[in-house]
């Protein structure tokens, strides 16, 4: 297959379109002398043509069968928008990232999740750039991008994108980007782009005016599902994977997040995202950086990240929501949706034990068993979180957990997610206490659109707060609102849990035993009578003790083993009020109980070694 897009060579450019079912193809070129050249057709669908005189900054469009017109579905810049026509433009003159990848090792990802044009009050990825140093010093080790892919308007969360190769101008473009992820790099910082391969969004889709990329076999939450196993769909899989190629080879990213990987459906022998590891490995296995591809999906399904040899898709690693349910259910009391199946201590325990809590066991939200066993996966094969874009903007209000609990609780969360012994997520100044909402906001230019928008969203919440509607998506107010308020950090409030945060990641780091790793050397204990919890962590030479107490009232903890302790974290050195911890410094072999406040949690560190086992 041809490798397709406009690709100059100094002032002459290849211009090559997939798209099977037209009788004739022009490229119709609009900057300096405006010009139509016929393309020629192979016999898979492929036009081709060579233009002279078209360098980089060349605008032009596709006209199909002499009469529509249209940009390219490979375009790499979309400079009007996504109705206007694309841009040529020269990777060789103008390298989008000039560093190698950061490097960085699955077991040692920190993730923190960011929009561009939120993460700061520009909504640039120049700005983002400029607050990297915070996210090095906090700790983090790979920051992850909501989609850029060029979406109608100039606010969006990503998820509507239609230019899959465009990066959208309004928040810097190829550059801009490119700038953002050299910073990230020469911090040491991998980057993780999140990208959407389940559906294009509803407007400036014009990707079936060339082809069968969609089909009516299947549906999605978000409409047509995309042609995975149809006929023509090895030429639409081709241009997706050729999408994660250009990524991770253009721009040197370090991952692809893959949004909603359940909404894929492909019933083939070999389905699409089989083939994309197949050829990220291919293409990248053997280069020096590691890179990984990460699957949200909401199936709890091992074939997600088993291994292909083993009738596996071969993803690095997958989500797992039901920890953030069972968390945020224990701590909020919600039993709505789908928080109807957690809110006991037995779910998060679970969840930390096992990774899924629904594992094939009856869901009543389901109303149907759910999942299957990964109990004897590594950790390390999964992403946590307390929040994400996800569990905070598909609320009405868009509320973050600091607003639904108190300072206390949402401490909790935070140790818990930073002390479990996955891969731990931040959402956006989430490590400042951040109040400030995270709501669904877009920009769409069609009124019909924009009108179908608005009434969906007031039909999907009509059922709560007594009638009161969601914020307007297309108030620019909505978005602003969303904005991660920097002064935060310099509130107590905020710098008392950026403390909490960064103590907690440097003991991850530092311990030599708190994180990823095989499940044989974690346990957890629970007593459901006192809604306290211990991950305990052990290997030949050393142990650690994570405790919480998630109740109102004070906890006992049971020590697991009979040894000498000495404390490491105490959730009491993050009051406010600042408070006087009732624990003491060292725990000897004859401690068997220890009492916890209540939303509280400490860490205990072995100090002598029992080889006598």
């Amino acid at each position: 297959m041809l490798s397709t897009g406009a690709h100059p060579h100094g002032a002459t450019c290849t211009f090559t379109v997939w798209a099977p079912t037209r009788a004739s193809v022009d490229v119709h070129i609009l900057s300096g002398f405006e010009r139509t050249i016929p393309m020629i057709r192979d016999d898979r669908g492929y036009w081709r043509a060579t233009v002279e005189n078209a360098p980089h900054g060349t605008l032009y469009r596709y006209r199909l069968d002499g009469n529509v017109e249209r940009a390219d579905p490979v375009s790499y810049c979309q400079p009007q928008g996504v109705h206007g026509p694309s841009m040529v433009f020269d990777h060789r003159l103008h390298p989008a990232v000039t560093t190698a990848p950061a490097g960085v090792t699955i077991d040692k990802y920190v993730i923190y999740e960011l929009h561009a044009g939120a993460f700061t009050a520009e909504g640039t990825f120049d700005a983002a750039a400029r607050l990297v140093p915070q996210l090095q010093s906090l700790g983090i080790t790979a920051v992850e991008i909501m989609p850029v892919a060029h979406f109608p308007g100039k606010r969006n969360w990503g998820y509507d994108g239609v230019y899959p190769y465009a990066v959208h101008t309004a928040y810097g473009g190829i550059s801009g980007l490119g700038r953002f992820i050299d910073t990230c790099h020469n911090a040491g910082i991998a980057v993780i782009l999140d990208v959407v391969y389940n559906h294009l969004g509803p407007e400036g889709n014009y990707l079936r005016d060339f082809g069968p990329y969609f089909t009516d076999r299947y549906r999605t939450p978000w409409g047509e599902s995309i042609n995975y196993d149809g006929e023509y769909s090895d030429d639409v899989a081709a241009f997706f994977i050729a999408n994660a190629c250009y990524w991770l080879r253009s721009f040197t990213v370090d991952a692809l997040r893959l949004d909603a990987v359940h909404a894929i459906c492909d019933f083939g022998a070999r389905p699409f995202l089989q083939r994309l590891s197949e050829t990220v490995e291919r293409e990248f296995g053997t280069v020096p950086a590691p890179r990984y591809l990460f699957a949200e999906s909401d199936l709890n399904d091992r074939r997600v990240i088993l291994d292909r040899q083993h009738t596996g898709l071969g993803m690095d690693a997958q989500w797992s929501d039901d920890f953030h349910h069972a968390l945020h259910s224990l701590l909020t009391g919600e039993r709505r949706g789908y928080y109807t199946d957690f809110g006991d201590i037995d779910h998060l325990a679970a969840a930390l034990q096992r990774s899924f809590v629904y594992d094939g066991r009856y869901s009543a939200f389901r109303s149907r068993s759910h999942g299957n066993d990964v109990s004897t996966v590594d950790t390390g094969r999964f992403v946590v979180c307390s929040q994400n874009h996800d569990q905070i903007g598909n609320r009405m209000r868009g509320e973050r957990l600091i607003t639904l609990t108190d300072f206390p609780r949402a401490q909790c969360a935070a140790a818990a997610v930073m002390l479990s012994p996955y891969i731990p997520l931040l959402f956006m100044g989430e490590e400042h206490a951040e109040t400030a909402p995270f709501l669904y906001f877009a920009d769409h230019g069609d009124d019909s659109l924009i009108d179908a928008v608005r009434e969906g969203r007031k039909r999907e919440f009509a059922g709560f707060f007594d009638g009161e509607e969601p914020p307007d998506p297309f108030d620019i107010a909505t978005f602003r609102a969303s904005s991660v308020d920097w002064s935060r950090r310099d509130t107590l409030e905020g710098a008392t849990m950026l403390r909490l945060y960064g103590d907690c990641l440097r003991l991850r780091r530092d311990s030599g035993i708190i994180g990823t790793g095989p499940r044989d050397r974690i346990a957890v204990h629970h007593r459901p009578d006192t809604r306290t919890l211990v991950i305990e962590y052990r290997l030949t030479r050393t142990a650690c003790c994570c405790m919480f107490n998630f109740d109102e009232f004070d906890g006992d903890i049971l020590l697991p083993l009979a040894t000498s302790w000495r404390r490491v974290l105490d959730s009491t050195d993050y009051l406010l009020p600042p408070g006087v911890s009732r624990l003491p410094d060292a725990l000897d072999r004859e401690t068997t109980t220890l009492t916890l406040r209540p939303y509280s949690f400490a860490v205990y560190a072995e100090t002598t070694t029992d080889t006598s086992s």
